[in-house]
């Protein structure tokens, strides 16, 4: 991907590029052949949503850091080549998303993502 870091995955990282809404940042972190697994009330556990590939995953990110929100990374734990955190986000209008995220590293890159996500009705 012609353009991206070198940087390796990181929490602090990670934090910075979520709350920054940095697309391209956050989609050096991933492997190529990466996959990010959400659960949440559309997609249940017996069928969540999957994106495959740094290039997908590049634009799921571009989509949600282009939608005009704040997101606040509030803790994050790292114990070897795993880490998780967890992360609030509020729209305009007063919606609010919580995301619990846990993440698998290979090579310095993000290898396996899993998120559960829950907002506002």
């Amino acid at each position: 991907m012609q353009g991206t870091t070198t940087e390796r995955a990181s929490a602090e990282g990670l934090k910075q590029a979520i709350e920054n809404r940095d697309a391209r940042r956050l989609a050096s972190f991933y492997a190529d052949d990466a996959e990010v697994r959400m659960v949440d009330r559309n997609n249940p556990p017996s069928h969540p949503r999957v994106v495959r590939g740094r290039a997908a995953i590049t634009t799921y990110w571009e989509d949600i850091c282009s939608r005009a929100m704040t997101h606040a990374v509030d803790f994050a734990v790292t114990e070897g080549d795993r880490l998780a955190f967890t992360q609030f986000c509020a729209y305009p209008d007063g919606t609010k998303v919580f995301c619990i995220a846990t993440v698998e590293l290979g090579g310095g890159r993000i290898a396996r993502q899993t998120l559960v996500q829950a907002w506002d009705e």
